[in-house]
């Protein structure tokens, strides 16, 4: 045994000195001690990212120097690979079945820690400095001389296992099934996703000599796509991410035997725009009108078109709002800006409605894991002076089952933010914080969160946490519908109004639980129910009352709702409505069409909304609601892409008389 080791090390020796020079394209090559082979990239130059058919964070394309060569593993860590490391880890990972997990198939649900403890515990067992590469190093690697998309070639490269499309058979994930670059490195693109050493940033337009990414930042740089996904995430210059605590079937990686470069890395980039110049004074939130008096403004566009649209990742669908108050009297938005709603370019984009000020800035981008769906946001001030910001994040594409659940605080009104947190890392509860979040009067953070497989036609629950969001639990029975709105009735009592699957003639249904949401009750309401493109807003004003903000029918329907006026007379309107409850959701008399009134103005609603009609009988039939009320007694209510200002006094106030020369309502 012991000869058997000595020979095997001086030929693992041998092999790392021995130089084959049968070409320009074959290099040095070692293999260690765990069956891991390794081939050497020399120093040289390339340029980093791509200009044309890339993604905003591929820009600006920037020369890069590489001036020490470097080892880098030819394939990925495998099982067996990194069972050497940790015994027995495939059995445990949570690899589902759909997925192969043979010892030469790729390790995958690694964190970032994972990987870098694997390259700790080689290099101490070798005596040689392993590592994960840095982003320049693995881009370098991965193109191998060429300019184009792919190292081939600027075609993906053909995979029919491996492939988007194949959605029935077991997916291999074996290293090594297809050609390798011009380097020697195989599964540059595709098979799994592979952690690299940076914090993920914006890059630089300067000429960089080994860069090493971020001093600091929330997400670790992902390169290569994986298996199951869509060609344009494979391609060389293509930059993902993940939080560095995340695991799942996307994630492995690859090593490099190498010294750190000795480059200094960036420093934090430069805020944005929505969290700049943020003011930390102290807001009087002493009512500035008579609150007794009818008070509406608006509506407002806060979802603006940025002025340089190379600055902003702003997309055609703008969505999912959700909105908060900050202690220095700003009110705070965010929102998903994506192509489709299901695509890994979703970003989080957010706006400030600076105090003193009646138009919002321009958005900026807030939040982004990059090329992840980001589907779901809430906002809460805790009445304490801290900001929460709730969001799901994807493995990938789509969102449900894949979403795991985030948080970050701010203490200063969201100039900066903390850490981002998983509190909720396991897929398959509910993850998607699509309703809106508030803080009860006990103190504690709830936050509704869609549970679609909850009940039969979709269902929510309720994330708590009693302990300024140090520690979370997630109610155990499902609200009725998704995307649902609740108030908390103290002693334990929650009621909630959700959206089942919209269709003409249903009714809102109405959960209540007096047990801290164990179990629920449910029952019809009044309201007609909602449908695809539309949130309804429910929150207990500071006066006592319940506020409901929905619509009269679903967001293709022209149905109406019989409102009495001011002359006593009941007409019929059609959009978005206000009413209120004085006894708990038991009955609800007062309502009122949310409208200007007047002659017809158009407006646009953002999108699934988009253009439509306001007057004295028509409302705004469509969008996303979050609604908060600011300690002076105003409710803020935000649709897709419109802001509504408006005080109780207003809601019970009965609609004027229907003006003349109004646009017809179409039954």
């Amino acid at each position: 045994m012991l000869f058997r080791r000595l020979y095997t090390g001086i030929c693992m020796s041998l092999v790392f000195c021995f130089s084959i020079s049968a070409g320009a394209e074959t290099l040095d090559s070692f293999t260690n001690s765990i069956g891991m082979k390794f081939v050497n990239i020399r120093d040289g130059s390339f340029l980093m990212g791509q200009q044309e058919g890339g993604e905003f964070d591929e820009r600006p394309v920037h020369n890069v120097n590489i001036t020490g060569a470097f080892y880098i593993a030819s394939m990925e860590v495998t099982n067996v690979q990194y069972e050497q490391f940790r015994p027995g880890f495939r059995k445990s990972s949570g690899k589902p079945e759909k997925l192969s997990n043979g010892d030469d198939d790729a390790v995958i649900f690694v964190s970032w820690s994972d990987a870098a403890d694997f390259c700790n515990w080689l290099s101490k067992k070798e005596g040689k400095p392993y590592r994960l590469p840095t982003e320049a190093e693995w881009e370098y690697a991965c193109r191998a001389g060429s300019t184009t998309d792919y190292h081939k070639g600027f075609e993906p490269p053909k995979d029919p296992v491996k492939g988007e499309k194949n959605k029935k058979a077991k997916l291999s994930l074996k290293t090594g099934q297809k050609p390798a670059n011009a380097w020697g490195l195989y599964d540059m693109h595709g098979n799994v996703e592979e952690w690299c050493l940076d914090w993920y940033g914006p890059y630089e337009k300067e000429s960089q000599i080994d860069p090493v990414g971020r001093i600091d930042g929330d997400s670790r740089v992902i390169r290569g796509g994986s298996h199951s996904t869509k060609a344009a995430y494979l391609r060389s210059a293509n930059r993902s991410g993940a939080l560095p605590e995340d695991k799942h079937q996307l994630l492995g990686f690859r090593v490099v035997m190498g010294e750190m470069p000795k480059t200094k890395p960036f420093p934090k980039a430069e805020p944005k725009l929505c969290m700049q110049n943020v003011s930390q004074s102290k807001f009087d939130w002493k009512p500035k009108i008579d609150m007794s008096e009818p008070y509406f403004k608006g509506p407002v566009q806060y979802v603006i078109k940025p002025a340089n649209p190379e600055a902003v990742p702003m997309f055609k669908h703008n969505h999912c709002p959700a909105i908060t108050w900050c202690d220095n009297g700003d009110l705070f938005a965010v929102w998903f800006s994506c192509i489709t709603e299901g695509g890994r370019e979703m970003t989080i984009l957010g706006s400030r409605l600076r105090a003193g000020s009646d138009s919002w800035d321009e958005p900026s981008e807030f939040y982004n894991v990059p090329d992840r769906n980001m589907t779901g946001s809430a906002l809460v001030n805790d009445n304490k002076g801290r900001l929460y910001f709730l969001n799901g994040v994807s493995i990938a594409s789509g969102y449900k089952t894949n979403n795991a659940l985030i948080l970050r605080t701010s203490d200063n009104n969201g100039a900066t933010w903390s850490q981002t947190r998983l509190i909720n890392p396991k897929r398959g509860i509910s993850s998607q914080p699509i309703g809106s979040g508030w803080c009860t009067d006990d103190g504690r953070i709830v936050v509704p969160s869609d549970w679609p497989w909850g009940k039969t036609n979709g269902g929510t629950a309720l994330w708590i946490s009693s302990d300024r969001g140090k520690t979370w639990s997630i109610s155990q029975g499902p609200i009725a519908g998704i995307h649902a709105s609740a108030v908390d009735l103290g002693k334990e009592k929650f009621l909630a109004l959700g959206r089942l699957k919209g269709k003409d003639g249903s009714k809102m249904p109405m959960s209540i639980s007096n047990n801290g949401g164990k179990t629920w009750d449910y029952s019809e309401t009044e309201f007609p129910g909602v449908s695809g493109g539309q949130r309804l807003v429910l929150r207990k004003l500071q006066e006592g009352p319940l506020l409901l903000i929905s619509f009269t029918s679903t967001r293709n329907s022209k149905k109406t709702m019989a409102i009495r006026d001011e002359t006593g007379k009941e007409r019929d309107v059609h959009g978005m409505f206000a009413a209120l409850s004085f006894d708990e959701g038991k009955t609800w008399p007062v309502k009122k069409l949310i409208t200007t009134g007047g002659p017809a103005r158009q407006f646009d609603g953002g999108a699934w909304t988009n253009e439509f009609t306001m007057d004295d009988n028509n409302a705004e039939h469509a969008g996303y609601l979050s609604g908060i009320q600011t300690p002076d007694g105003v409710f803020h209510l935000i649709s897709s892409a419109l802001h509504y200002q408006f005080n109780l006094a207003w809601v019970k106030t009965p609609m004027p008389a229907e003006t003349k020369n109004t646009s017809t309502i179409i039954k």
